[in-house]
């Protein structure tokens, strides 16, 4: 399991320095006025991007010391990925600080995967819609 873990790691430094560069060379009109189905802009993909990185950061970790099940906060379901969109005002944000920040907690989660204790691949954790997932299963 763990070579399993350094390929996907090694994989996703490839990805993250390849759309680094793509994503800091998009028009400022681009990434402010183009719009996905659930109408959000490409600032504001990115920023919820860093927010999934950094929660799945928090979440792996509590999995490594708490209690299975653990109950850590799910901030994606139930609407709440747009307060947090709202209420940092990705679409506000410097586009290269954000570009940069995007790529850093990215980065470091891939350093965090591949530090990932295999006894804990058993480990769950109960989300808000009430499943309940695995750190090799989620």
């Amino acid at each position: 399991m763990i070579q399993t873990f350094k390929e996907i790691g090694k994989e996703l430094t490839t990805l993250i320095s390849n759309w680094e560069i793509k994503l800091a060379a998009l028009p400022e009109k681009t990434i402010t006025n183009r719009k996905n189905r659930q109408e959000r802009s490409i600032r504001q993909i990115v920023g919820h991007m860093v927010d999934s990185a950094t929660n799945n950061t928090h979440r792996v970790i509590h999995m490594h010391y708490q209690k299975s099940p653990v109950n850590y906060p799910d901030y994606a379901n139930l609407g709440n990925n747009d307060r947090w969109i709202a209420i940092q005002k990705y679409q506000e944000e410097d586009w290269d600080e954000l570009v940069k920040l995007w790529a850093s907690v990215n980065r470091h989660m891939v350093h965090l995967i591949r530090q990932i204790d295999e006894s804990k691949m058993d480990q769950q954790w109960i989300s808000a819609l009430i499943n309940q997932l695995t750190i090799e299963h989620d």
